[in-house]
């Protein structure tokens, strides 16, 4: 079995992930690591949320840095804020022992702008970003890409998904010839390979996952037919078997997410939503609730739960099954994290049937009936 040693991991780094628990490579981190110490060219990986996607590309990212030379030498842009405070987190605590200091900025929308540029005056080695900020603090001049030798682009395919497209297209087109770009998305649609085409190396290292491997395979697939009338009493009752377990719920539209929520409040069950018409305050009130496990389930829309990165979630709930299968994988990766189990359940009409098929042939998982 590979230890991050054999994979080339330095001394001080291993302490640090020692400290989070982290303690064997996970598949990604086995296939990714030692190219990307060794030659740290384009790189296109294929992994869903919650494999240690972070420290796979983290790690070698955090020991091509010269600590002593002061400008951006690294940039990782991220879908969504959360996402992005989330791997500048696990970066700095990856870093916690190193003999020379790293620093790692986190940037995002949501936030003034002016004093992520006052952060931004400070030594810097790699910043972390939504692309939409980025840009704005481009046309600013309050950062330099310069001096980037390694883009890195987490959950490119949500990032596509979310209009970011032009953004990117900039991005890569300021740091082109400069650098070299690491890939990492849970599915290749079109546009991301529009994106490996004109802006990566034809000889780019690949770590491809098989279709079986696409939907992490400690998730435990179910599905409950039901009628649309019937369709809450059932979520009651999967909830109630539950427990004190906590998981996310997820609904097609932001109006549906909202009465869900509602209603589940209504019999006294402690659920908030989350969907994208917000005010950024009330967002993270309900996700530091979420997170410090005062709150029990959130209920989403796929786009609101974009960058969610929560452990010991036991489950989600496709309380409407989604209208593009990537969802379905971005939805399911919410449970089962860090090598634990999880359980995915589709609540189902007949005319919905048809569409559970679908999923299931072409992520290659079985999907079997509840006994709830």
């Amino acid at each position: 079995m590979a230890t991050f040693e054999a994979l080339g991991i330095s001394s001080d780094l291993i302490k640090g992930l020692n400290e989070l628990n982290i303690n064997k490579p996970t598949p990604i981190q086995e296939k990714t690591i030692p190219f990307l110490l060794e030659k740290g060219t384009d790189f296109i990986g294929q992994a869903q949320t919650g494999t240690g996607k972070t420290a796979a590309f983290g790690l070698p990212l955090l020991m091509k840095i010269n600590p002593k030379v002061n400008k951006i030498q690294a940039l990782v842009l991220s879908p969504t804020r959360e996402l992005g405070q989330q791997i500048a987190k696990q970066l700095f605590k990856f870093t916690k022992h190193c003999d020379h200091k790293i620093f790692v900025e986190a940037v995002y929308g949501g936030e003034k702008i002016e004093i992520q540029t006052a952060r931004l005056n400070r030594p810097t080695h790699i910043v972390v970003a939504t692309p939409g900020r980025l840009i704005d603090l481009l046309n600013r001049k309050a950062l330099s890409i310069e001096d980037v030798k390694t883009v890195v682009l987490d959950e490119a395919d949500e990032m596509l998904s979310m209009g970011f497209k032009k953004e990117l297209d900039t991005v890569l087109k300021h740091t082109k010839g400069k650098r070299h770009t690491w890939l990492f998305s849970a599915t290749m649609p079109k546009e991301i390979l529009e994106i490996i085409n004109k802006y990566m190396a034809h000889d780019a290292f690949k770590v491809q996952v098989d279709k079986e491997s696409i939907v992490n395979r400690d998730i435990d697939h179910f599905y409950k037919s039901c009628d649309s009338n019937d369709k809450l009493n059932v979520l009651l009752q999967f909830l109630k078997s539950q427990g004190d377990n906590r998981g996310v719920i997820f609904c097609k539209t932001k109006v549906m997410a909202q009465n869900l929520a509602k209603q589940l409040q209504a019999k006294n069950v402690m659920a908030e939503a989350i969907e994208g018409d917000m005010q950024q305050r009330d967002r993270e009130k309900v996700m530091r609730a979420f997170k410090n496990e005062k709150l029990r389930i959130l209920v989403a829309t796929d786009l609101a739960a974009r960058g969610i990165d929560v452990d010991g979630l036991a489950y989600v709930v496709h309380y409407q099954l989604p209208d593009q299968i990537e969802y379905y994988t971005h939805r399911s990766g919410r449970t089962a994290r860090a090598g634990k189990s999880g359980l995915s359940l589709s609540l189902v009409t007949k005319d919905e049937m048809k569409n559970l098929h679908f999923i299931e042939k072409n992520l290659g998982i079985n999907i079997l009936e509840s006994k709830l």
